[in-house]
């Protein structure tokens, strides 16, 4: 199981952390960085997996694939500046996370535009 491996990976990196956090904190910074990465490479074969069930769904459903494809890019963006956030704040630097947090959201409003053009021209036609 995977969150077995994540888990352990992140118990061991807590501990490492604790020890050199003090002395060695631009080696800690490094681990930390290597330890999120190496836990981002473990999920990536669940994140394609789930990409391919929901394009099969909508595929059977009939959804056009755009809208697919752009909820899968919002998503992406969002876990992306997450992860870009608590680097940031595992280093101390609150400011350059606030500012990827801003970026991932302004991100996300241009990415979702298509998708809410599409919501008010349906709307606008049920109505008379």
């Amino acid at each position: 199981m995977e969150i077995i491996q994540i888990v352990a990976i992140g118990i061991i990196c807590v501990i490492i952390l604790s020890l050199f956090r003090e002395n060695f904190e631009d080696v800690a910074i490094i681990i930390s960085l290597s330890a999120s990465i190496l836990i981002f490479f473990i999920i990536i074969p669940k994140i394609s997996n789930i990409i391919t069930v929901l394009n099969t769904i909508a595929d059977k459903s009939g959804i056009n694939s755009i809208y697919v494809k752009t909820i899968l890019k919002i998503i992406g963006v969002a876990y992306i500046a997450e992860l870009g956030v608590q680097i940031s704040n595992d280093a101390d630097e609150k400011n350059i996370a606030t500012k990827i947090e801003l970026a991932g959201k302004i991100i996300i409003i241009f990415l979702s535009l298509p998708i809410i053009i599409a919501l008010v021209d349906t709307i606008v036609s049920i109505l008379p």
